[in-house]
């Protein structure tokens, strides 16, 4: 990789916003899952968007000013443990793979920190996440301190690094939009492969083992998040993820499911009859959640601030709780009252990355931010509706959520998940090919 790489001038576009100052940003830390297991490790996504370096026990440290330079920290070439844990790159592969002015072994960092931070205005870092981290870094700083007598300073400021980062991340580059577009593209097979093996009998568990299967069947290295696999009442459940009921002739099932490829999520939910065919109120409630994201993205373009999508989800919603009889009152009160809140109690989208949730604000200065091309977003509308006072008898336990991945572009919008079906007519075909 050379220094014209992405990732080295993402690194400089970091040190020349920094002006002066020195950043450090530690990938994320191996945890234990039980005794000698580890769960599976995912590098952390600032780290990540900076180096592309994908093992654990590694640090990145930008320095800013007239003379830039970054500086990798990271494990030793250690040929034993390579045979018991697979390769590893070492300080001088590293620096040359991947286009770092200096690279060091990881048991160096404590000390050399001190003297990387001395005479420095400002640590850019992210304290919160970590408390054996925050005190690492704490440490250095008052190392730094204590050397006061010898004519050095500390940096007076300790800014925190994300706030830069964040504003990077939120518009993506065509690299990373082709790298979405071909995660899309996986999770919208792992939908339809899903759709076709669902049937009255079999389990939610065993649908998630579909997805899960052309997941990496693809090359996607793992699902962007736990799988929600949702039947019947349980879709009426946003985050259920336990995934153990079974299906029953006459339920909607709800897979809120996507993939991560090199880093990069995808999320989409479909909802659809486990039998094959929709009954007339699960038609109309799927419908009306239809119309909704459409709606929404009718405001996606450049221009437009963020909560006109949701909005305008909003408005559709409302006037079908009340057509349905769901809502009594004008659909005026109840957006005004909330009372739509009852059986659509979330926001219609998130910015979408590296996280699934991905980094950047949503208002700037208290107002709404404008969306931009490159913005890259999801649409997901949804009605829930539980059996409770009023509710029509033929609509409780129906759940419906129907999310789509989105690029702003510089005309309008790029659905990138347009291939998983949505339509009832979709839907019911590839349902009947199951049988074909």
């Amino acid at each position: 990789m050379s220094e014209t790489s992405i990732y080295a001038r993402r690194r400089s576009l970091l040190a020349e916003q920094m002006k002066n100052g020195v950043a450090v940003i530690p990938t994320a830390p191996e945890r234990m899952r039980n005794r000698d297991a580890h769960y599976p490790f995912r590098f952390d996504s600032y780290f990540y968007y900076l180096c592309e370096f994908r093992e654990p026990e590694a640090v990145l440290v930008v320095v800013a000013g007239e003379q830039p330079k970054s500086l990798l920290f990271c494990r030793d070439k250690h040929p034993e443990r390579e045979v018991w844990e697979g390769f590893r790159y070492g300080a001088a592969a590293a620096k040359e793979s991947f286009g770092f002015d200096e690279a060091y072994s990881i048991t160096l960092l404590d000390e050399m920190m001190p003297g990387l931070l001395e005479n420095q205005a400002s640590l850019f870092c992210h304290l919160g996440s970590d408390s054996a981290w925050d005190a690492r870094v704490v440490g250095w700083v008052n190392e730094v301190r204590n050397r006061a007598r010898s004519g050095v300073t500390a940096p007076r400021d300790i800014m925190d690094v994300r706030a830069l980062l964040d504003e990077m991340r939120v518009i993506k580059s065509t690299e990373e939009i082709a790298v979405m577009r071909r995660a899309a593209e996986i999770s919208a097979g792992a939908h339809r492969r899903a759709m076709q093996a669902a049937r009255p009998g079999r389990t939610e568990y065993e649908i998630e083992a579909e997805l899960l299967h052309e997941f990496r069947r693809c090359g996607a290295q793992a699902p962007a998040y736990t799988p929600i696999v949702a039947a019947g009442a349980h879709a009426c459940v946003l985050h259920y993820v336990e995934n153990a009921g079974a299906l029953v002739d006459g339920d909607l099932l709800l897979i809120d499911a996507g993939c991560e490829l090199d880093g990069y999520a995808s999320d989409i939910t479909r909802t659809f009859p486990v039998n094959g065919k929709f009954s007339g109120p699960q038609k109309d409630v799927y419908q009306l959640v239809l119309a909704a994201q459409a709606a929404a993205m009718a405001e996606i373009r450049p221009g437009n601030t963020w909560d006109k999508p949701h909005e305008a989800a909003v408005g559709v919603l409302a006037q079908g709780f009340v057509d349905l009889g769901l809502l009594t009152g004008s659909v005026e009160q109840a957006i005004e009252t909330e009372a739509y809140k009852k059986f659509y109690m979330h926001r219609t989208g998130h910015w979408l990355g590296l996280d699934v949730h991905d980094a950047g604000e949503y208002k700037r200065d208290g107002r709404w931010r404008e969306l931009q091309p490159g913005m890259v977003l999801t649409v997901e509308p949804g009605c829930y509706i539980r059996a409770g006072d009023g509710v029509p008898a033929q609509f409780v336990d129906i759940g419906v959520r129907i999310e789509d991945d989105v690029v702003v572009t510089a005309n309008g919008h790029e659905v990138l998940t347009r291939a998983a079906p949505k339509s009832i007519n979709e839907i019911e075909a590839l349902m009947r090919s199951r049988n074909e």
